[in-house]
């Protein structure tokens, strides 16, 4: 049987992944906070993670790697809610297996948790540019990933007022509709 250990910090969220995941036959466990996943990565064995990006003051960034020494086989799938080009390169470098943004139905998270590629029909990438605010956006992210997180340190880089920053950081990227 396939284990399922969800790492997040949202306990609703939490609550409905164990539920979802629970009816598509894994066996699931849940955790809030990195010492805890940690933990559990030894105990509890899983064969999948769903990791959150944000854990409370954490990054869930910093646990891909000891998650991966630990578990060599695992499949991890990182999620965010505020997805971006860097943050996604990021997390495949470090050894995360896939990378979603949320909210997240069931279908994309057993595909994303799948051990051998869903065989689909791929629509090519179409080569259209990013508009201005998802290239800030983008921008940002990737000055925020260079200054490991330091918001006052990125606000600098960047020529603008920290509280302009996180004004910004707070809000969701632009989707670009094509």
């Amino acid at each position: 049987m396939d284990r399922l250990l969800i790492i997040e910090d949202d306990l609703a969220l939490a609550g409905v992944l164990l539920r979802r995941m629970s009816k598509q036959g894994f066996e699931c466990q849940q955790c809030h906070d990195a010492s805890t996943a940690l933990l559990l990565a030894r105990q509890f064995k899983p064969t999948h993670v769903l990791l959150d990006m944000k854990l409370e003051q954490e990054n869930g960034l910093k646990l891909i790697s000891p998650l991966r020494q630990l578990l060599p086989s695992v499949t991890m799938v990182l999620l965010t809610g505020y997805a971006s080009i860097a943050t996604a390169v990021e997390a495949i470098r470090l050894g995360a297996d896939n990378y979603l943004a949320k909210p997240v139905d069931t279908q994309t998270l057993l595909n994303a948790l799948a051990i051998t590629p869903v065989d689909t029909a791929i629509e090519p990438l179409q080569e259209e540019p990013l508009s201005p605010k998802r290239l800030e956006w983008e921008h940002i992210q990737q000055v925020l990933n260079a200054n490991s997180g330091n918001v006052s340190a990125t606000a600098r880089q960047l020529g603008m007022h920290r509280r302009t920053l996180q004004r910004k950081l707070l809000k969701k990227p632009t989707i670009d509709h094509r």
